[in-house]
């Protein structure tokens, strides 16, 4: 069976409708045992949702009448509805349910390249046929069984138009954005990036439109003014900045295996881990997050030879099979990453303090050491390198163990950080001479030497 539920609900039946005849009650019902496959749901929580609330005296039994129902007019499709404790479950079995799909989509759009992950975006979205449930559920109960979904689809619809601005397709953006950012002026991400994609689309006055529409939406529904960096893209637009013009690219990047990387200016991996995300005081700028994705993080650690390239091309092809797995460990190098700035520069609002930070960061490089093997390189000296067995986490325990040298090294009391607007990046100063980093562009930007 073919459950749709992203749109008008429909169940197909080797292509063939199998709802006719069935009252929009039924139909609800059934929706939301199919929305909740392989979980029981119970009659208390059904009849809530069927009556929003206000159940009428034999509620009870009106619902065991529509499951017997369902169940005559199903079962011979395969459907199998069981009766668990005092709730239903609808058995997944091998039905098509399109929201698990979507999920399943979309967490497999985290990994792969730039091009890749925005078909992915494109397949999963377009699972959408309008609101969920809509033409058997209400706004009331789309509020109580579909806010999860409906979170997931905005941000799906944010990532994916991120990459392509990326990848300098703001036509497309400027398209299919707008409408969506209209309709959630709360998301002032949907809203920037549809400002941005109208601007360089030739469309100025569109991206100005929108945000006064933005803006006066927020005041009379939230009574809520828009975010900072929103106005400052508004006053940006307002006067045809230069800078809004240019694509996406990052800025101080390289491009490696189809991923773009920070420049190496820090010394030590450990820093340059940090890199960029240390930085970019003020407004962000392009580029000023690199770590976008768990391909990104692998491309990484074999381009600062953390990793050999057969190792790689491995994780890579791993992380694909594994998108969940994949995310997690993402995740958990972006907290570490986090742990461990805050650790070499005690910077105010990361972690929690000094302490805390280094503890975090103890916690990882302990996990590392006890996958770690000792190796004899091809130089004739011994290392301790990652274990294969680490899976997926092998990136991030190679930077773990390359941080735990550094903080472990005299060389960690001469770590610095650039003090220039917008920049930030960490490097060592070993001679105790150096102020900016070796970007060579901050000291000027400041009026220094």
């Amino acid at each position: 069976m073919d459950f749709q539920l992203l749109g008008p609900f429909a169940a197909l039946h080797r292509g063939r409708p199998v709802l006719t005849g069935l009252r929009r009650q039924e139909r609800c019902l059934l929706a939301v045992l199919a929305l909740e496959a392989g979980r029981a749901v119970p009659i208390g929580r059904l009849i809530d949702l069927l009556w929003n609330g206000e159940a009428p005296a034999g509620a009870r039994s009106t619902v065991h009448t529509y499951i017997g129902r369902l169940r005559a007019a199903l079962g011979p499709d395969g459907v199998h509805i069981e009766t668990r404790d005092d709730g239903y479950l609808l058995r997944p079995d091998e039905h098509l349910i399109d929201t698990r799909t979507f999920e399943d989509g979309v967490r497999e759009a985290a990994a792969g390249g730039d091009e890749e992950r925005v078909l992915r975006y494109d397949r999963a979205l377009a699972l959408w046929r309008g609101e969920l449930l809509a033409d058997v559920a209400d706004a009331a109960l789309r509020d109580r069984i579909g806010l999860r979904l409906a979170a997931l689809r905005l941000s799906a619809a944010e990532e994916r138009a991120r990459l392509l601005l990326s990848l300098g397709r703001h036509e497309r953006v400027a398209a299919e954005l707008p409408q969506l950012a209209e309709e959630h002026p709360e998301r002032e991400r949907l809203v920037a990036d549809s400002m941005l994609a109208l601007h360089r689309s030739g469309r100025s006055a569109d991206a100005l439109r929108l945000y006064r529409s933005v803006s006066g939406t927020l005041r009379s529904a939230f009574d809520a003014e828009p975010g900072r960096q929103l106005q400052a893209l508004y006053d940006r637009v307002r006067r045809d900045d230069p800078a809004l013009r240019r694509p996406e690219a990052p800025t101080y990047a390289v491009r490696v295996r189809g991923e773009w990387l920070p420049w190496n200016t820090g010394g030590d991996p450990a820093l340059e881990f940090c890199n960029t995300y240390a930085g970019w005081g003020g407004e962000p700028l392009p580029g000023s997050e690199w770590l976008r994705g768990y391909r990104t993080l692998a491309v990484w650690a074999g381009h600062l030879d953390l990793l050999d390239d057969r190792t790689v091309t491995r994780l890579l092809r791993r992380a694909e099979e594994r998108p969940e797995e994949a995310s997690a460990v993402l995740e958990g190098a972006r907290e570490f990453r986090g742990a461990l700035y805050g650790c070499l520069v005690d910077a105010p609002g990361v972690g929690e303090g000094r302490d805390g930070a280094f503890g975090r960061v103890a916690g990882v490089v302990q996990e590392a050491m006890r996958h770690a093997v000792f190796v004899r390189g091809e130089d004739g000296l011994g290392r301790w390198n990652p274990h294969p067995e680490a899976g997926l986490r092998l990136p991030l325990h190679a930077v773990a163990q390359r941080a735990a040298d550094l903080l472990a090294d005299p060389r960690r009391l001469t770590v610095r950080a650039c003090p220039g607007k917008g920049c930030g990046w960490l490097f060592l100063d070993t001679a105790g001479r150096r102020r900016w980093c070796s970007l060579g562009v901050c000291g000027r930007a400041e009026g220094a030497s």
